[in-house]
């Protein structure tokens, strides 16, 4: 399995940016679908919201409808790492985010279950 660790959280206020980073290691990242979840404040890890993913070439991504237009999910295979962008962010988005891992891409709403590795989470705060 791979081992996925995550950076870029932090406070931001709402309107602002932020550039999240998970970087791989362990195993074949060109092979993975990559993506994104969150977990809001008092939520289960069961209840992980799906937010964006991407094929392993990079070509293919989806986002979950409240994100849509606002995050762009991207990645550099030559670097092992994947990146979400996230701008005009609104309370609503903080959570904290979780890089992920499965063999196939699909583009429907992943699921939890679906996911080989996680990463540790980095969590970012909106001020209204």
């Amino acid at each position: 399995q791979v081992q996925l660790v995550e950076s870029g959280g932090g406070l931001v206020q709402a309107g602002g940016s932020l550039r999240l980073s998970c970087v791989a290691s362990g195993g074949t990242f060109n092979t993975y679908a990559m993506g994104w979840f969150r977990q809001a404040p008092g939520k289960e890890e069961k209840e992980r919201e799906f937010v964006a993913g991407i094929g392993w070439r990079g070509m293919s991504t989806h986002y979950a409808n409240s994100v849509k237009g606002r995050f762009a999910i991207s990645r550099d295979n030559d670097k092992n790492t994947m990146f979400l962008q996230i701008n005009s962010v609104e309370p609503e988005d903080t959570a904290d985010y979780y890089c992920a891992a499965k063999p196939f891409y699909t583009s429907d709403t992943w699921s939890i279950n679906e996911v080989d590795s996680w990463g540790q989470g980095t969590r970012v705060t909106v001020s209204s």
